[in-house]
């Protein structure tokens, strides 16, 4: 069954401190000068897409550094179509890994087993989630292990072992490719699943 919680991992507890600690030092700093998304951007090591995606304005974004809040992690947005929501997920998952705080996260992670499969989790549960959505709309949906597979793991790979960066097309072409491939909803015959070996923070399954 699905958990109904989806974390990314801690990227978004690490993203939204990085955020909020260059909004104080650029106030600090900038006082006769009007802060930018793009300028916050750059100090915090984030895209703009990421300030965007979790605040939509500069205005809510001062708002909840004045206030220090944080924003809740959420489910992943339903499109209406899984191709949708599998693009809109990548993307987030580009933005967050290709980012200062969530790149060095997910080194760290690598350094230690355990914390590893619990990055793993969250993926694994948010594909689960999207996939369970699909099927909830009369689609027919792939197997979550191969979207894994031919999704999320030629982006880790490209990340962090060839130190390259993901651009909007190559991101189309794997969900296009996730998609149309038969390979997608054919399941494995001699590899576990990774769902008997992801863990949680609380321990379920």
């Amino acid at each position: 069954m699905a958990r109904t919680l989806i974390r990314p991992g801690g990227r978004s507890e690490r993203i939204q401190l990085a955020v909020h600690k260059a909004v104080r030092e650029l106030t600090e700093e900038q006082l006769d000068q009007h802060l930018t998304v793009a300028m916050i951007a750059a100090r915090a090591q984030v895209p703009p897409s990421t300030i965007y995606r979790r605040w939509q304005t500069l205005q809510q974004l001062l708002a909840d550094v004045a206030s220090e809040r944080f924003l809740p992690d959420t489910l992943p947005i339903d499109t209406g179509t899984l191709e949708g929501d599998l693009t809109l997920w990548l993307e987030h998952l580009v933005d967050d890994l290709s980012s200062g705080p969530g790149n060095a996260l997910l080194r760290e992670r690598m350094t230690d087993v355990r914390a590893a499969r619990v990055a793993a989790g969250y993926a694994y549960q948010n594909l689960v989630l999207l996939c369970g959505r699909c099927e909830g709309r009369g689609e027919p949906a792939p197997i979550p292990d191969r979207l894994m597979d031919l999704l999320v793991a030629p982006v880790i790979y490209r990340i962090f072992f060839a130190g390259q960066t993901i651009s909007s097309q190559y991101q189309a072409e794997l969900v296009h490719n996730a998609l149309q491939s038969p390979i997608g909803i054919r399941p494995f015959d001699a590899q576990a699943s990774i769902k008997d070996y992801v863990l949680y923070e609380d321990g379920a399954q």
